[in-house]
């Protein structure tokens, strides 16, 4: 371990899939240790689009005790030092009426496009978003990659997104892209950057953020772009190690 002092002023943001991990794949041993040594440099905090059981699964049962915060579903469910902090609720937010006419209009949809697999679990209800998939998020991990393909081609999440956007309009919702066979839908403001409102309470100095979905409409775009954060664009868990190795450890 490093002999350097803690930078306290100093936050280092960490998308997970793509950015720590590659596609709801394990984390490394090497990127977990390397983890911990730049907890010896810097604060280090995981903000995930997914709920706290999947990201568990990713990088590791222990994660809240491993890292400094933990912000699960963007922030919505949120833990500081190990413990939990916040919860936000998705349906108290948006009203049941609203609820259910969203999700019949999905189900409505989605039985009406035709793809090579289809599989279960389509929607996919958090504490504070709505996963919306169009193959289904128990497909496998070959039929993953293979809707991820034909979605680069044929654009079907970004079709799907821009008629709920017109059909919503006005409803308060934002989707967002990310990953590889699903996006999220969530109130207006509960993007990434929800987790930059509990972060503010340390008034840090300086926050960086990492993430590979930085395009507009991708996951991470709204936290990158934001003046609080210093945004840095990456395309694998060996760039990110890469970044930070030259900002914190030279």
């Amino acid at each position: 371990m490093s002999g350097f002092p803690v930078d306290t002023d100093t936050l280092c943001l960490f998308d997970v899939d793509g950015t720590l991990t590659a596609a709801r794949q394990a984390v490394t041993p090497e990127m977990s240790h390397f983890l911990q040594e730049l907890r010896t440099r810097v604060r280090v905090g995981v903000v995930g689009g997914s709920d706290l059981v999947k990201i568990k699964e990713q990088l590791g049962s222990n994660v809240t005790e491993q890292v400094d915060y933990v912000f699960a579903e963007n922030g919505l469910m949120a833990f500081k030092n190990g413990r939990l902090h916040s919860v936000q609720s998705i349906q108290a937010h948006m009203g049941e009426e609203l609820l259910q006419d969203f999700i019949n209009f999905c189900l409505n949809y989605l039985s009406k496009i035709k793809l090579p697999k289809k599989r279960g679990t389509f929607i996919e209800f958090r504490n504070g978003m709505l996963n919306v998939s169009p193959i289904g998020r128990s497909c496998s991990m070959e039929e993953r990659k293979e809707f991820f393909l034909l979605d680069q081609k044929e654009k079907i999440r970004e079709k799907f997104v821009e008629v709920l956007k017109e059909e919503f309009k006005g409803k308060g919702l934002t989707f967002s892209i990310g990953g590889q066979i699903s996006f999220d839908v969530f109130p207006d403001g509960w993007d990434k950057r929800f987790c930059l409102n509990i972060v503010q309470e340390e008034n840090y100095s300086t926050i960086h953020f990492f993430g590979d979905k930085t395009k507009p409409g991708g996951n991470d775009y709204e936290i990158y772009c934001d003046p609080r954060t210093i945004g840095h664009e990456v395309s694998s868990p060996e760039e990110t190690q890469q970044i930070c190795k030259e900002l914190f450890f030279s």
